[in-house]
């Protein structure tokens, strides 16, 4: 699968974000993946503390995605959690497995 991301698709009924490489193959990110494994501080934890993973967003909504220069995209959720840029190249590992990830993370 190619690395450049040439289009970002939230389908929001279907609940996930789809890329669209620069070779047209796709892969599709849950919503609740995007938020349970945010790049933000809140989740990943704050210099040095253990991360914390937020419960109950197996329904949680994208109500906006502004990019961020050429690299990234800030996403904001319908629970208002908007911090974490997610960078195209995070993007790319998140729609590797993406449901063995999110198993991982509510294990």
């Amino acid at each position: 699968m190619s690395q450049k991301i040439a289009e970002l698709r939230f389908q929001r009924e279907a609940r996930q974000l789809r890329l669209v490489f620069k070779d047209m193959t796709t892969a599709d990110i849950p919503f609740e993946l995007l938020r349970l494994d945010s790049p933000s501080a809140e989740v990943q934890g704050h210099g040095g503390q253990r991360p914390t993973i937020p419960t109950g967003k197996e329904t949680i909504g994208i109500l906006e995605a502004t990019p961020v220069g050429h690299y990234a995209v800030r996403i904001t959720f319908d629970d208002g959690h908007d911090s974490g840029l997610f960078t195209w190249t995070y993007l790319k590992e998140l729609s590797e497995e993406p449901e063995a990830r999110l198993a991982r993370l509510k294990a």
